[in-house]
Protein backbone atom coordinates (compact mmCIF):
# COMPACT_ATOMS: atom_id res chain seq x y z
CA UNK A 1 0.00 0.00 0.00
CA UNK A 2 1.32 3.43 -0.96
CA UNK A 3 -0.29 5.81 1.54
CA UNK A 4 -2.09 5.79 4.87
CA UNK A 5 -3.90 9.02 5.69
CA UNK A 6 -4.39 9.41 9.45
CA UNK A 7 -7.02 11.97 10.48
CA UNK A 8 -7.73 12.71 14.17
CA UNK A 9 -10.96 14.61 14.64
CA UNK A 10 -13.29 16.06 17.24
CA UNK A 11 -16.77 17.29 16.27
CA UNK A 12 -16.09 17.75 12.55
CA UNK A 13 -19.22 16.12 11.07
CA UNK A 14 -19.74 18.95 8.57
CA UNK A 15 -16.30 18.66 7.00
CA UNK A 16 -15.72 14.87 6.93
CA UNK A 17 -17.67 14.04 3.72
CA UNK A 18 -16.07 16.89 1.78
CA UNK A 19 -12.60 16.02 3.07
CA UNK A 20 -12.92 12.35 2.16
CA UNK A 21 -14.23 13.16 -1.33
CA UNK A 22 -11.24 15.46 -1.85
CA UNK A 23 -8.77 12.81 -0.66
CA UNK A 24 -10.44 10.18 -2.85
CA UNK A 25 -10.18 12.39 -5.93
CA UNK A 26 -6.47 13.13 -5.35
CA UNK A 27 -5.63 9.46 -4.77
CA UNK A 28 -7.42 8.25 -7.88
CA UNK A 29 -5.88 10.97 -10.07
CA UNK A 30 -2.40 9.86 -8.95
CA UNK A 31 -3.22 6.11 -8.97
CA UNK A 32 -2.16 5.62 -5.34
CA UNK A 33 -3.21 2.62 -3.31
CA UNK A 34 -4.35 4.03 0.00
CA UNK A 35 -6.36 3.86 3.19
CA UNK A 36 -7.95 6.60 5.28
CA UNK A 37 -7.98 6.14 9.05
CA UNK A 38 -10.35 8.41 10.96
CA UNK A 39 -9.82 8.61 14.73
CA UNK A 40 -12.94 9.93 16.41
CA UNK A 41 -11.66 11.57 19.60
CA UNK A 42 -14.86 11.48 21.66
CA UNK A 43 -16.99 13.60 19.32
CA UNK A 44 -20.49 14.48 20.51
CA UNK A 45 -21.90 15.25 17.04
CA UNK A 46 -22.56 12.91 14.08
CA UNK A 47 -18.89 12.40 13.22
CA UNK A 48 -18.84 8.66 13.99
CA UNK A 49 -22.09 8.00 12.10
CA UNK A 50 -20.60 9.64 9.01
CA UNK A 51 -17.40 7.57 9.36
CA UNK A 52 -19.54 4.42 9.57
CA UNK A 53 -21.40 5.42 6.41
CA UNK A 54 -18.12 6.00 4.55
CA UNK A 55 -16.82 2.62 5.77
CA UNK A 56 -19.94 0.84 4.51
CA UNK A 57 -19.45 2.47 1.13
CA UNK A 58 -15.67 1.87 0.94
CA UNK A 59 -14.87 -0.96 3.41
CA UNK A 60 -11.42 -1.61 1.93
CA UNK A 61 -10.36 2.01 2.19
CA UNK A 62 -12.07 3.75 5.11
CA UNK A 63 -11.17 2.65 8.62
CA UNK A 64 -12.29 4.15 11.90
CA UNK A 65 -11.23 4.24 15.54
CA UNK A 66 -13.68 5.55 18.12
CA UNK A 67 -12.61 6.75 21.56
CA UNK A 68 -15.12 6.58 24.40
CA UNK A 69 -14.16 10.09 25.44
CA UNK A 70 -11.94 12.95 24.34
CA UNK A 71 -8.29 12.02 25.00
CA UNK A 72 -6.49 14.52 22.77
CA UNK A 73 -4.60 14.62 19.52
CA UNK A 74 -1.51 12.67 20.62
CA UNK A 75 -3.40 9.51 21.72
CA UNK A 76 -5.42 9.70 18.49
CA UNK A 77 -2.25 9.84 16.39
CA UNK A 78 -0.67 7.02 18.41
CA UNK A 79 -3.59 4.70 17.69
CA UNK A 80 -3.69 5.76 14.05
CA UNK A 81 0.03 5.09 13.63
CA UNK A 82 -0.41 1.62 15.12
CA UNK A 83 -3.01 0.75 12.48
CA UNK A 84 -1.32 2.40 9.47
CA UNK A 85 -0.09 0.04 6.75
CA UNK A 86 1.05 2.41 4.00
CA UNK A 87 4.67 2.95 2.97
CA UNK A 88 4.07 6.66 3.60
CA UNK A 89 1.86 7.88 6.45
CA UNK A 90 0.29 11.31 6.06
CA UNK A 91 -1.45 13.14 8.89
CA UNK A 92 -3.87 16.01 8.43
CA UNK A 93 -6.56 17.79 10.38
CA UNK A 94 -10.22 17.23 9.55
CA UNK A 95 -11.23 20.90 9.41
CA UNK A 96 -10.37 21.37 5.69
CA UNK A 97 -7.59 23.83 6.50
CA UNK A 98 -5.08 21.23 5.26
CA UNK A 99 -5.23 20.62 1.52
CA UNK A 100 -5.19 16.99 0.25
CA UNK A 101 -3.71 18.37 -2.99
CA UNK A 102 -0.39 18.47 -1.11
CA UNK A 103 -0.37 14.66 -0.71
CA UNK A 104 1.46 13.77 -3.99
CA UNK A 105 4.25 16.27 -3.27
CA UNK A 106 4.70 15.00 0.27
CA UNK A 107 4.71 11.38 -0.95
CA UNK A 108 7.43 12.03 -3.53
CA UNK A 109 9.62 13.88 -1.00
CA UNK A 110 9.57 10.75 1.17
CA UNK A 111 9.89 8.11 -1.54
CA UNK A 112 12.02 9.89 -4.16
CA UNK A 113 14.06 12.43 -2.18
CA UNK A 114 14.79 10.15 0.76
CA UNK A 115 13.31 12.13 3.63
CA UNK A 116 12.19 10.32 6.78
CA UNK A 117 9.74 13.04 7.72
CA UNK A 118 8.38 16.08 5.90
CA UNK A 119 6.52 18.78 7.83
CA UNK A 120 4.17 21.26 6.22
CA UNK A 121 4.83 24.97 6.56
CA UNK A 122 1.79 27.22 6.34
CA UNK A 123 3.68 30.30 5.23
CA UNK A 124 0.48 32.28 4.69
CA UNK A 125 -1.99 31.62 7.48
CA UNK A 126 -5.64 32.54 7.96
CA UNK A 127 -5.54 32.34 11.75
CA UNK A 128 -6.03 35.36 14.04
CA UNK A 129 -3.01 37.26 15.37
CA UNK A 130 -3.71 35.92 18.87
CA UNK A 131 -2.82 32.47 17.51
CA UNK A 132 -0.08 33.25 14.97
CA UNK A 133 2.13 35.44 17.20
CA UNK A 134 2.48 32.92 20.07
CA UNK A 135 2.99 30.21 17.46
CA UNK A 136 5.99 32.05 16.00
CA UNK A 137 7.56 32.47 19.45
CA UNK A 138 6.89 28.83 20.29
CA UNK A 139 8.43 27.56 17.04
CA UNK A 140 11.54 29.71 17.53
CA UNK A 141 12.05 28.11 20.95
CA UNK A 142 11.40 24.61 19.60
CA UNK A 143 13.99 25.09 16.84
CA UNK A 144 16.58 26.21 19.39
CA UNK A 145 15.97 23.35 21.84
CA UNK A 146 15.54 20.55 19.29
CA UNK A 147 18.37 21.58 16.98
CA UNK A 148 16.09 21.15 13.94
CA UNK A 149 16.83 24.50 12.35
CA UNK A 150 14.97 24.07 9.07
CA UNK A 151 11.41 23.72 10.45
CA UNK A 152 9.25 26.82 10.74
CA UNK A 153 6.08 25.14 12.02
CA UNK A 154 6.47 22.16 14.36
CA UNK A 155 2.74 22.03 15.08
CA UNK A 156 1.48 21.86 11.50
CA UNK A 157 -0.99 18.97 11.29
CA UNK A 158 -0.04 18.19 7.68
CA UNK A 159 3.01 15.92 7.80
CA UNK A 160 4.35 12.91 5.91
CA UNK A 161 6.36 10.07 7.45
CA UNK A 162 8.20 7.04 6.26
CA UNK A 163 6.40 4.02 7.73
CA UNK A 164 9.40 3.07 9.88
CA UNK A 165 9.22 6.44 11.66
CA UNK A 166 5.67 6.07 12.99
CA UNK A 167 6.34 2.48 14.04
CA UNK A 168 9.38 3.47 16.12
CA UNK A 169 8.22 6.55 18.02
CA UNK A 170 5.77 6.84 20.89
CA UNK A 171 3.43 9.84 20.80
CA UNK A 172 1.83 10.44 24.21
CA UNK A 173 0.41 13.22 26.36
CA UNK A 174 0.53 16.29 24.11
CA UNK A 175 3.76 15.39 22.34
CA UNK A 176 2.22 15.60 18.84
CA UNK A 177 3.77 19.07 18.61
CA UNK A 178 7.23 17.53 18.83
CA UNK A 179 7.00 14.52 16.52
CA UNK A 180 9.98 15.83 14.46
CA UNK A 181 12.02 15.99 17.70
CA UNK A 182 10.87 12.47 18.69
CA UNK A 183 11.83 11.21 15.24
CA UNK A 184 15.25 12.82 15.48
CA UNK A 185 15.85 11.23 18.89
CA UNK A 186 14.92 7.84 17.39
CA UNK A 187 17.59 8.26 14.70
CA UNK A 188 15.43 9.53 11.81
CA UNK A 189 17.25 12.77 11.09
CA UNK A 190 16.35 13.26 7.41
CA UNK A 191 13.73 15.86 8.21
CA UNK A 192 12.45 18.25 5.56
CA UNK A 193 9.85 20.94 5.11
CA UNK A 194 7.36 21.79 2.38
CA UNK A 195 5.45 25.03 2.00
CA UNK A 196 1.78 24.06 1.93
CA UNK A 197 -1.45 25.90 1.26
CA UNK A 198 -3.43 26.93 4.33
CA UNK A 199 -7.15 27.44 3.90
CA UNK A 200 -9.53 29.44 6.04
CA UNK A 201 -11.71 27.29 8.29
CA UNK A 202 -14.97 26.53 6.48
CA UNK A 203 -17.06 25.02 9.30
CA UNK A 204 -17.22 25.60 13.05
CA UNK A 205 -14.32 26.97 15.06
CA UNK A 206 -10.87 25.82 16.13
CA UNK A 207 -10.70 23.25 18.94
CA UNK A 208 -7.14 24.24 19.88
CA UNK A 209 -7.41 27.85 21.03
CA UNK A 210 -6.51 29.12 24.50
CA UNK A 211 -3.49 30.27 26.49
CA UNK A 212 -3.01 26.87 28.17
CA UNK A 213 -2.16 25.41 24.76
CA UNK A 214 1.03 27.46 24.63
CA UNK A 215 1.90 27.09 28.32
CA UNK A 216 1.54 23.31 28.03
CA UNK A 217 3.57 23.39 24.84
CA UNK A 218 6.58 24.89 26.61
CA UNK A 219 6.25 22.49 29.54
CA UNK A 220 6.11 19.52 27.16
CA UNK A 221 9.17 20.82 25.30
CA UNK A 222 11.10 21.10 28.58
CA UNK A 223 10.03 17.57 29.57
CA UNK A 224 11.03 16.14 26.20
CA UNK A 225 14.42 17.88 26.27
CA UNK A 226 15.15 16.58 29.76
CA UNK A 227 14.03 13.03 28.98
CA UNK A 228 15.94 12.87 25.72
CA UNK A 229 19.09 14.31 27.30
CA UNK A 230 19.07 12.79 30.80
CA UNK A 231 16.27 10.21 30.70
CA UNK A 232 18.67 7.26 30.92
CA UNK A 233 21.30 9.05 33.03
CA UNK A 234 19.51 11.30 35.57
CA UNK A 235 22.46 11.11 37.97
CA UNK A 236 24.46 13.19 35.50
CA UNK A 237 22.30 16.25 36.06
CA UNK A 238 21.03 15.81 39.65
CA UNK A 239 24.35 14.48 40.92
CA UNK A 240 26.28 17.29 39.24
CA UNK A 241 24.01 20.05 40.61
CA UNK A 242 23.96 18.42 44.05
CA UNK A 243 27.75 18.12 44.18
CA UNK A 244 28.24 21.76 43.15
CA UNK A 245 25.77 23.05 45.75
CA UNK A 246 27.18 20.85 48.52
CA UNK A 247 30.73 21.90 47.69
CA UNK A 248 29.87 25.62 47.74
CA UNK A 249 27.97 25.23 51.02
CA UNK A 250 30.80 23.21 52.56
CA UNK A 251 33.45 25.76 51.56
CA UNK A 252 31.31 28.60 52.93
CA UNK A 253 30.77 26.76 56.24
CA UNK A 254 34.50 25.95 56.41
CA UNK A 255 35.43 29.61 55.89
CA UNK A 256 33.00 30.69 58.63
CA UNK A 257 34.42 28.06 61.03
CA UNK A 258 38.05 28.98 60.31
CA UNK A 259 37.24 32.66 60.84
CA UNK A 260 35.64 31.88 64.18
CA UNK A 261 38.63 29.76 65.35
CA UNK A 262 41.12 32.43 64.27
CA UNK A 263 39.25 35.07 66.25
CA UNK A 264 39.16 32.81 69.33
CA UNK A 265 42.90 32.06 69.02
CA UNK A 266 43.70 35.78 68.93
CA UNK A 267 41.24 36.84 71.65
CA UNK A 268 39.25 38.90 69.18
CA UNK A 269 35.57 39.38 70.18
CA UNK A 270 33.36 37.56 67.73
CA UNK A 271 29.64 36.90 67.70
CA UNK A 272 28.25 33.36 67.66
CA UNK A 273 28.45 31.46 64.38
CA UNK A 274 24.71 30.81 64.61
CA UNK A 275 24.08 34.56 64.66
CA UNK A 276 25.46 34.86 61.13
CA UNK A 277 23.00 34.49 58.23
CA UNK A 278 25.84 33.10 56.10
CA UNK A 279 25.99 30.02 58.33
CA UNK A 280 22.35 29.17 57.57
CA UNK A 281 22.81 29.86 53.86
CA UNK A 282 25.80 27.50 53.80
CA UNK A 283 23.91 24.85 55.77
CA UNK A 284 20.89 25.11 53.47
CA UNK A 285 23.06 24.72 50.38
CA UNK A 286 24.68 21.59 51.84
CA UNK A 287 21.26 20.09 52.64
CA UNK A 288 19.84 20.90 49.19
CA UNK A 289 23.00 19.55 47.56
CA UNK A 290 22.63 16.29 49.48
CA UNK A 291 18.95 16.05 48.49
CA UNK A 292 19.73 16.64 44.83
CA UNK A 293 22.44 13.99 44.89
CA UNK A 294 20.08 11.48 46.51
CA UNK A 295 17.37 12.40 43.98
CA UNK A 296 19.78 11.58 41.17
CA UNK A 297 20.72 8.32 42.86
CA UNK A 298 17.08 7.25 43.25
CA UNK A 299 16.24 8.37 39.70
CA UNK A 300 19.17 6.30 38.42
CA UNK A 301 17.86 3.24 40.27
CA UNK A 302 14.40 3.81 38.75
CA UNK A 303 15.91 4.24 35.28
CA UNK A 304 17.93 1.04 35.59
CA UNK A 305 14.87 -0.96 36.66
CA UNK A 306 12.64 0.57 33.95
CA UNK A 307 11.16 -1.77 31.37
CA UNK A 308 12.43 0.51 28.61
CA UNK A 309 15.98 0.93 29.92
CA UNK A 310 17.37 -0.94 26.90
CA UNK A 311 14.80 0.22 24.37
CA UNK A 312 17.04 1.11 21.45
CA UNK A 313 16.01 1.60 17.85
CA UNK A 314 17.47 -1.15 15.64
CA UNK A 315 17.13 -0.36 11.95
CA UNK A 316 18.13 -3.74 10.55
CA UNK A 317 19.45 -7.12 11.62
CA UNK A 318 21.18 -9.83 9.62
Amino acid sequence: MDISVVIPLYNEDESIPELYAWIERVMKENKFTYEVIFINDGSTDRSWEIIEELHQREPEVVRGIKFRRNYGKSPALYCGFEQAQGDVVITMDADLQDSPDEIPGLYHMIMDEGYDLVSGYKQKRYDPLSKTLPTKLFNATARKVSGIKNLHDFNCGLKAYRKAVVKNIEVYGEMHRYIPYLAKQAGFDRIGEKVVHHQARKYGQSKFMGLNRFVNGYLDLLTLWFLSTFGKKPMHVFGFLGTIMFFIGFVAAFVIGVGKLWCLANDIPQRLVTDSPYFYIALTMMIIGTQLFLTGFVADLVSRSSAGRNDYQVEETL
